[in-house]
């Protein structure tokens, strides 16, 4: 701002007396005296303004100084040039706040986006030329924050019409790079589908577009033109052509091919086109580079990194290979025979790439993104992360987060590649499935084999364990939270190697690798003392872990041991009393007792799992009293909740304590009840449970058919239910699917009641997991029609399920396309003409078929490999078999496949794999073959039971 001072204390004084124009003030106000003219200062008291007039005494020569307009009206040959009395007709509120921009003391008055606009009108109308260039100033450093929360997105919208109307050429540069820029999180806004087209339009053509992912942007475009073609008032001006014109600039061979199944329920030639682009590219994905090099198309197959990109989610693109990492961060100016050199060296990644590597190194021909914190490669089987890796270091030196869930390609040596090349990492998480034998199931056989083509790291690497132990490395002081869930192809020597991050180490989850001894873990806990996070659950985490844990000072905050069954009960007693400040405690599954739970006197948790212990009231309910702040709540199985334990001391009052009264203070979110929650009223749940989004209610609990049907209002925050051995009807399902509107999971298990086909009736368009096991054996094909109206499934799950035919298959393939899950267990005739249609839900990840029809061939399991290019789980029945047997996997090495589960009827001669011969007696489900691939090996385990 140009001046200070006030106008009434100028030596030339001019009353302007301002007239609103604007339609809502000019629309017949009645006729009013002339107000008395006030000072410029007075103008920030009036609240609102005194509309239709003011009088304002204002110094003639600053307004002649500062606005064209008051300089040919106050200086030139109008009549009224000469007059102390001027009259003005424009916009009231624009006006004033022109003038106190004029006149205030700039330290009294900015710029906020509440006087923005008027002042943008004022400034235009009244020609203030120096507070155009303010206000340009002004809103170029907003929309230049970091933080998008700072500029609300209704406000950037409001601007951008009135610039389209005004003609105002800055901020029709500026809204679209705001909003590129900023992109990931103005999709979240409520009023995003409010964006005008043109807007829209030139945000996603600004080379600075910036997404987490490809299909985040398509997300946010179809639902943009979703909401814009629904009647509405007023008319749409868009038409079909933009629409198509949006999703055109979508770079279809980049999306998931989850998210990309799914696009074919509402748009289904887009989807169409998008599934078979990908899986083309998964054909010959070096052919299609290839030629884009020599069309110079190769922007289509980049991906979106811009300057101002923070993530990078690849997650669930089986057609990404290295080469589309390596490509979009080169360079536009490098020619194209390089560029050929990457994509065929970096498609099959050989010695060659080593090569090509160190070129790139060496001569800086790669972009740097020092935003980027996160990525994520998980479900990318045709990514090889020795290469990665090095893609990581060449581009994104702040990089703090690596996911690469379910990639059984990241072998345990690229994680110490990883480790040395990408040292200023923060997180890995590189889980997997886990193994589906138990140490509970009674294994026949197994016998195991090298991987022959595995895609090792050509490079040199390794870490000297005991150079690290003589003295502290300096390289490893960053990584502090290490994800290897369901890794069974890691042992004792591989964790040993791991406490090298000693230094940095906090959070480490090993659940589910069986192949770690207690030994191995107490080892590594004896290394890494600054852990405070522990998921070990089904591992052999036992007494001697306990035992390190007790003579080293952990201040254990989360300790998940479920399932650990090498814990007895002295040692459990003394894990006890020294976790008090824990604030996650998983116990499931293991030797848990009332006198060991009476050793806990910690009050911080958040989070308690005791379920399949024998622990009781007398011992809960205080922990549940001291913990106020607890929000998850498991007690499932735990049949001594109903009995008194002698050796426990009684609570006062109440030899039990009432279970509910101490929940009761509680707030909680998550809860599974099965023993010891009967009987339950309605008033007895409202108060704990009304923030409740997960809930599991199993045996020895029954919920009266007044509560379940109450439970839209008892928990309106339901997102996940399941109910076991529960009396169920109609009446309760329909309100449930009709109610809950944030409810995703229904899971019902053996309840029972009069379920009709009419529950099928009901919307559900949250519903995305479905399970019905030996619930609904009325179900025909007509119904699952009608189901696949309703809600738009993810999963689905059916037993006992036996009028349905092969016809519901291609129900189910075009209804739910995007299906990640299909168990069909005890189905009618299903598979008997074959699962064509089923192999046509691409983006299958999980398939269980037993007892469906006996009509699959001897190569499904080779034929669901080469067509879902997801699939990590497949059961079969060999009963469902149609001609005597199933082939083994023939080139399973590489893909996603982690477990083959082949059920037989009795054990045979000959081949593991066939079928009894014509007029045996009816089939008796005997043993199990377990095929499963981890990063190194494939066992195969004969388990004298069905798994």
């Amino acid at each position: 701002m140009a001046f200070a001072g006030d106008g009434e204390d100028a030596g030339d004084p001019v009353v302007l007396e301002i007239t609103d124009t604007s339609s809502a003030a000019a629309s017949g106000a009645p006729s009013l005296p002339c107000p008395a003219p006030v000072c410029v200062s007075y103008l920030a008291r009036f609240d609102p303004l005194p509309s239709p007039t003011v009088a304002v005494r204002a110094d003639r020569h600053r307004l002649i100084e500062s606005s064209s307009y008051f300089r040919a009206l106050l200086g030139g040959s109008f009549s009224e040039s000469g007059r102390a009395y001027v009259q003005v007709g424009c916009n009231l509120e624009a006006a004033v706040q022109v003038l106190r921009y004029l006149f205030e003391p700039s330290e009294s008055f900015t710029i906020t986006p509440d006087n923005f606009l008027p002042l943008l009108e004022g400034a235009l109308f009244l020609a203030v030329e120096g507070l155009l260039v303010e206000c340009e100033r002004w809103f170029r450093t907003m929309c230049s924050q970091t933080s998008a929360t700072i500029v609300p997105l209704d406000f950037i919208i409001e601007v951008w019409y009135f610039a389209q109307e005004h003609g105002v050429t800055f901020v029709q540069d500026i809204c679209p790079e705001y909003l590129a820029q900023n992109l990931a999180h103005v999709i979240s806004r409520r009023s995003f589908n409010k964006i005008p087209y043109g807007l829209l339009c030139s945000t996603i053509e600004c080379p600075h577009l910036t997404v987490d992912s490809e299909k985040q942007l398509c997300e946010a475009i179809l639902y943009w033109v979703s909401e814009n073609t629904k009647p509405c008032e007023r008319p749409n001006p868009n038409s079909v052509d933009d629409h198509l014109f949006l999703l055109s600039k979508v770079k279809i061979c980049l999306l998931p091919l989850e998210f990309a199944t799914g696009t074919k329920r509402h748009w289904f030639d887009f989807g169409s086109n998008t599934v078979c682009t990908i899986l083309n590219l998964l054909k010959d994905s070096l052919k299609t580079l290839m030629d884009a090099i020599a069309d110079g198309n190769m922007e289509g197959y980049c991906i979106r990194i811009t300057e101002y990109s923070k993530n990078i989610v690849l997650s669930g693109c089986p057609q990404i290979t290295t080469a589309f990492l390596y490509i979009s961060v080169l360079p536009t100016y490098l020619d194209v025979s390089f560029k050929r050199r990457i994509v065929s060296s970096y498609t099959q990644v050989d010695h060659q790439s080593l090569i090509l590597y160190d070129e790139l190194e060496k001569s800086a021909k790669t972009l740097l993104f020092r935003n980027v914190h996160m990525v994520d490669l998980s479900k990318c089987p045709n990514v090889h992360f020795g290469a990665a890796i090095d893609w990581l270091k060449l581009a994104f030196p702040e990089l703090r987060i690596l996911k690469a869930l379910y990639c059984l390609s990241f072998q345990f040596d690229d994680l110490l590649y990883l480790l040395l090349r990408c040292p200023w990492i923060d997180e890995i998480d590189m889980a997997i499935d886990k193994s589906t034998i138990t140490p509970r199931q009674s294994v026949v056989s197994s016998s195991s084999e090298v991987l022959g083509k595995l895609k090792r790291n050509s490079r040199k690497y390794y870490i000297s364990c005991p150079s690290y132990d003589r003295q502290p490395n300096l390289v490893f002081l960053n990584i502090s939270r290490l994800t290897l869930e369901g890794r069974d192809d890691i042992d004792d020597v591989d964790l040993l190697k791991i406490s090298v991050l000693k230094n940095s180490l906090c959070y480490i989850n090993i659940r589910n690798c069986t192949l770690l001894t207690d030994d191995g873990i107490s080892n590594f806990l004896l290394k890494c003392t600054k852990i405070h996070s522990m998921i070990v659950s089904y591992t052999s985490f036992g007494n001697r872990s306990i035992q390190t844990l007790h003579d080293m000072t952990f201040n254990i905050q989360e300790l998940h041991l479920g399932g650990c069954k090498g814990i007895d009960a002295a040692a459990m007693s003394q894990l006890m009393g020294m976790i008090n400040n824990t604030t996650f405690l998983c116990l499931r599954e293991t030797s848990l007792t009332d006198d060991a739970l009476c050793k806990f006197f910690g009050s911080s948790l958040e989070y308690l799992d005791v379920s399949e212990t024998v622990v009781s009231m007398s011992s809960l309910a205080p922990v549940i009293r001291r913990n106020c702040n607890l929000n998850c709540l498991k007690t499932a199985g735990c049949r001594s909740l109903l009995f008194e334990r002698d050796k426990v001391e009684h609570i006062s009052g109440n030899k039990y304590g009432d279970f509910l009264q101490e929940i009761g203070s509680t707030c909680l979110e998550d809860v599974e009840m099965g023993w010891g929650f009967c009987p339950i009223q309605i008033e007895d749940l409202i108060p704990s449970f009304s923030k409740v989004r997960n809930m599991a209610v199993g045996l020895g609990t029954t919920l009266a058919e007044n509560v379940l049907h109450s439970l839209p209002v008892i928990c309106p925050f339901l997102e996940s239910l399941t109910l076991r051995f529960q009396v169920i009807s109609d009446r309760v399902v329909r309100n449930l699917l009709e109610s809950s509107v944030n409810l995703q999971v229904l899971c019902l298990h053996y309840c029972l009641g009069s379920l009709t086909s009419f529950i099928f009736q009901a919307k559900a368009p949250a519903l995305r997991i479905l399970c019905l096991q030996w619930v609904t054996p009325w179900i025909t094909n007509d119904d699952l029609t009608i189901l696949t109206k309703n809600c738009n499934l993810v999963e689905l799950s059916l037993s006992g399920c036996k009028l349905l035919d092969s016809s519901c298959q291609e129900i189910i393939a075009s209804g739910w396309p995007n299906l990640v899950l299909l168990h069909l267990e005890d189905c009618g005739q299903v598979t008997l003409g074959g699962v064509s249609s089923i192999l046509n839900c691409k983006a299958l990840e999980d398939v269980l078929l037993r007892h469906t029809g006996r009509g699959i061939r001897r190569s499904i399991v080779d034929d669901a490999i080469r067509e879902l290019p997801l699939l990590r789980k497949l059961a079969l029945d060999l009963c469902d078999a149609c001609e005597e047997g199933y082939d083994s996997p023939s080139n399973a090495e590489g893909k996603m496949m982690r477990s083959l589960r082949m059920s037989r009827c009795k054990t045979l001669r000959g081949s593991c794999l066939e079928l009894p011969s014509e007029g045996s007696s009816k089939p008796v489900h005997k043993d199990t073959v377990v095929l499963e691939w981890s990063s190194t090996r494939m066992t195969t385990t004969i388990v004298k039971e069905r798994v």
